[in-house]
């Protein structure tokens, strides 16, 4: 069959970028046996974006039993991932080529899944039945570029467009609307109007597909840095992602310290959280994605607000307990999501610490280290998250609380030398332990452990320095007789 291509984007790479020798062999044994076969969806967009290829997916002509019976005759692996849906898997040198046969979606009954798919009789159907035009193109190293949705165009122009009618490609997968803004948050992107619309009509559909789904392209979002964004464009469908933000929008906090709603000031926290994360000082890498539990905290951080609202005889608002409460729902909400339980854990921590006062005070400083250490977490990790948060939260209120990021960063400052000069904040960071006492007499049981909380007290209130010998004569041994073998 004759396809409309730009044969200019032949060669061996597409854009600079080359896809990996597996592929190409997957490719050339497809056709070798009179199949036709391109490479589809994500590494052509990011090949003509000019970033890094990645997973590379390939679409074919043949029926999947064609496509893995001439792999296999070639000696290359096949696993038989996804045949309900016409899908093979091709292991190549460790490296997994996911195979596709050209198909026709049926109609979809659950807004998820198609009932039923049917083979189509080329490659021009199998991408009209995609879900956004810079998703829809295909490549061929010899016959080049088949783009029939200006994909191409979409992506100088910066936008994500749904192929064809928007509605019907929501309401055959809801899914896609998440993964529309994902998309548009991951390559900061616009989205096209008539797009935007229908998700915004269409974002009660998110109510047929499974929560675990609704999670993994929520933090898809949230560590795309642009979960502000989301927020603020896209707000019907971050609702029905997570019904309680709703009652966030538009909830005035009748006070002093904060310029915006609950609502805006969240996807302000978000935007600052996302955004100053990229300005590491520990020495990691700039460009890695931010830290998924910091990004469910700011999402989450004021979500019981609207539950804990009064107001004083002077017509100020305020939020007691909020924190509490909100380590609370964002557990139930996260659970809801099937979130893991770390993280559900490391999030719940965050936020119920995030608007507890803190100084530049070494016992201060201990002390929330200490509170961490009783959940059995990274405390180093989840104190400079506690920071980040902090920090974002102060730059989301009014210009008045601005001055309190200096403070924070001193702090931050001071726990790094804590942790870097060895100071206890727990039983596990003393320079002490059960087997010392037992191995001085000390009979095992409760009184071991009364004394290591003991000396860990003194450690932190700047009693005793956190060294063996020192810590043995607080508790009142003989540090003589107390030398190692």
């Amino acid at each position: 069959m004759q396809h409309t291509t730009d044969t200019t984007l032949a060669g061996d790479t597409l854009m600079g970028t080359r896809p990996s020798p597996a592929s190409l062999r997957v490719l050339s044994v497809l056709e070798a046996s009179g199949l036709e076969a391109w490479i589809v969806g994500g590494w052509v967009r990011d090949a003509l974006m000019g970033a890094p290829g990645h997973d590379i997916d390939i679409c074919c002509s043949g029926t999947w039993q064609q496509s893995s019976a001439a792999l296999r005759a070639a000696g290359v692996s096949v696993v038989e991932s996804g045949i309900k849906f016409g899908g093979i898997t091709a292991v190549v040198e460790g490296e997994r080529i996911e195979v596709t046969a050209y198909r026709l979606d049926g109609f979809y009954t659950d807004g998820r899944h198609p009932e039923s798919v049917r083979r189509a009789s080329c490659v021009e159907d199998d991408l009209a039945r995609r879900d956004f035009t810079v998703n829809a193109m295909a490549w061929h190293p010899t016959r080049g570029l088949l783009d029939c949705y200006d994909g191409r165009g979409d992506l100088a122009r910066r936008r994500i467009r749904a192929v064809g009618e928007p509605r019907r490609r929501f309401e055959e997968d809801a899914l896609r609307m998440l993964r529309a803004v994902r998309f548009a948050c991951r390559l900061d992107f616009d989205m096209d109007g008539q797009t935007a619309l229908a998700l915004a009509e269409c974002a009660p559909l998110l109510d047929q597909v499974a929560r675990e789904r609704v999670g993994i392209e929520l933090e898809g979002i949230l560590v795309t840095r642009h979960g502000g964004d989301a927020l603020i464009r896209y707000p019907e469908l971050m609702c029905a992602a997570v019904p309680e933000l709703a009652r966030m929008r538009g909830f005035d906090q009748r006070t002093p310290y904060h310029a915006f709603d609950v609502y805006d000031h969240t996807a302000r926290v978000l935007t600052v959280a996302g955004e100053l994360s990229r300005f590491r000082i520990d020495g990691g890498d700039p460009s890695a994605p931010p830290s998924p539990s910091l990004m469910w905290a700011a999402l989450l951080h004021d979500v019981a607000k609207p539950d804990c609202f009064t107001v004083d005889e002077r017509g100020r608002g305020h939020f007691y307990g909020h924190p509490k409460a909100g380590e609370v729902s964002a557990g139930k909400i996260m659970r809801r999501l099937s979130c893991p339980n770390d993280l559900i854990r490391d999030v719940g921590l965050l936020i119920r610490d995030h608007d507890r006062p803190l100084s530049p005070d070494r016992v201060e400083l201990l002390r929330q280290m200490q509170r961490f250490a009783r959940s059995g977490v990274d405390v180093p990790r989840l104190m400079g998250e506690l920071f980040d948060l902090k920090r974002a939260d102060t730059l989301g209120k009014a210009p008045t609380c601005f001055y309190y990021v200096e403070e924070i960063e001193r702090m931050r400052e001071m726990c790094r030398e804590l942790i870097a000069n060895h100071e206890a904040y727990s039983i596990k960071t003393l320079d002490l332990s059960g087997a010392d006492l037992v191995g001085l007499g000390m009979t095992p049981g409760p009184r071991v452990g009364e004394a290591l909380a003991r000396a860990l007290e003194g450690a932190v209130i700047g009693a005793v320095p956190n060294d063996r010998n020192s810590l043995l004569a607080y508790l009142g041994f003989d540090v003589q007789s107390s030398i190692r073998s």
